[in-house]
């Protein structure tokens, strides 16, 4: 295997600053949260997708949705893009589903004024009325290295400072 990428952890200001605002942590608690933030691993050495882990405990009734700031950021080579998707076993049980559907994280979004930050919004899609628990701790999405190409007449010379649609603004 190729190694192509590292995970670190974005700064702790930043980490603050992209908590969701109507969550009711104090500044405290969210410090707390960020220094027991696990970098994304593999479970096995066969294993394609890296766990990322919930960083508090979950619970999302059927229908809702909740934004989760990883706390993460992915330094990766040129001509890779890290693709997050729901664990395969809470998608499953719970139809959990990135609204997004599938996380495109590219390579220069590391450089972005966020710092990178990884976020995950996912919904708890259920058609059984069950309530998602996920214990802090626990894997909520795994990302995937992938190669890409582009065409032969690309010419994008557009540099990244934001995420989320930043790169097709008009």
């Amino acid at each position: 295997m190729q190694k192509i990428a590292q995970f670190e952890k974005v700064s702790l200001p930043q980490f603050a600053k992209d908590w969701p605002s109507e969550r009711s942590e104090t500044a405290e608690e969210i410090r707390r949260i960020y220094e027991e933030i696990k970098l994304p691993k593999r479970a096995t050495k066969g294993s394609a997708g890296y766990d990322f882990f919930a960083p508090l405990s979950i619970e999302l009734a059927p229908g809702a949705e909740i934004l989760i700031p990883t706390g993460i950021r992915a330094k990766m080579a040129p001509g890779y893009v890290l693709m997050l998707f729901p664990r395969s076993g809470l998608g499953f049980r719970y139809r959990m589903q990135l609204n997004n559907t599938v996380g495109i994280i590219d390579a220069d979004y590391y450089d972005a004024d966020n710092e990178g930050h990884i976020m995950c919004r996912f919904t708890n899609d259920t058609h059984e009325n069950k309530t998602l628990c996920l214990e802090k701790g626990k894997g909520m999405v795994q990302g995937i290295f992938v190669a890409f190409g582009i065409a032969e007449d690309d010419e994008a010379d557009g540099v990244r400072t934001g995420g989320f649609g930043s790169t097709s603004k008009e």
